[in-house]
């Protein structure tokens, strides 16, 4: 499914996208990883090049997506370099979390330029890509924070919500053209981002998350990779996961009181 398919990955050089980076490499992709940081990014495209087969491409390209201008010169650039494209991956995203009161506008634009933004600049700028090929596959990495109201993430739930809208808007409008999505809600995961913010996140916020297991970035790609393969529209890596997000659609009211009374036991208040 992969082998010789030109992939764009955004947010590539740590984390899932990277993961996905070198899962996609084995399986013979050309790969264009995307991120803001070059340092990190010539790592990453010097340890894939290193295993890359004869006639592989591996390019990266230090791009900020919140910059729309930027994506679509970045990604003329791709289909220059590789080839024009048959996958985008945007896996591109911050993550901040406090009490509503503590997180300011700022940090609520920072984080819709990312996580939302991001995408849809993406999403716009690949799909002359897509109409030339008659043909395309996106995935949108969102969260379960994108499907169940999360304490102290006010400003990613927003975006992550935001990006599972319009997904879910694009899927139906854009089948008929032979692009085809997957959106995809993993809990939290072994992650850079998640290092940074286990220096700082409330305890609410950790008690009400860590009800569902902290799953490895390994098998976060993996789902990915597998549900993209089993061609499906909606992946939410781990089993517990889905159990938990199938039970708040089933039964919301039943969820919102077991989140209640866990933030009940722990609260502390932005002024403690």
């Amino acid at each position: 499914m992969f082998k010789n398919k030109v992939i764009i990955i955004t947010g590539g050089s740590s984390g899932v996208g990277k993961e996905l980076s070198i899962r996609l490499a084995q399986n013979g992709a050309h790969l264009a990883v995307i991120a803001r940081e070059k340092a990190k990014l010539n790592a990453v495209k010097e340890q894939l090049s290193k295993s890359a087969a004869a006639g592989q491409k591996i390019e990266a390209y230090s791009c900020d997506v919140s910059s729309f201008d930027a994506v679509q010169e970045t990604f003329s650039r791709v289909a220059k370099d590789l080839g024009l494209p048959d996958i985008l991956i945007n896996s591109a995203g911050i993550l901040r979390e406090s009490y509503f009161e503590k997180q300011s506008l700022d940090t609520f634009r920072e984080t819709m330029a990312i996580n939302f933004f991001g995408s849809l600049h993406c999403i716009k700028a690949v799909l002359p890509f897509f109409k030339q090929k008659q043909e395309g596959r996106i995935v949108n990495i969102s969260s379960t924070a994108g499907l169940l109201g999360v304490f102290g993430y006010s400003a990613y739930c927003s975006a992550k919500y935001a990006l599972v809208g319009l997904t879910e808007a694009l899927r139906s409008e854009f089948k008929p053209q032979n692009i085809k999505f997957h959106l995809v809600c993993p809990p939290e995961f072994e992650s850079p981002m998640v290092d940074e913010l286990n220096t700082y996140r409330t305890l609410e916020n950790q008690t009400v998350v860590h009800t569902i297991p902290v799953l490895s970035v390994d098998a976060v790609a993996a789902a990915i990779i597998k549900g993209m393969e089993k061609d499906r529209y909606l992946i939410i890596p781990g089993a517990i996961t889905k159990m938990v997000t199938t039970f708040n659609r089933l039964f919301p009211f039943l969820g919102r009181l077991v989140v209640d009374t866990q933030i009940k036991k722990v609260y502390r208040g932005p002024d403690k």
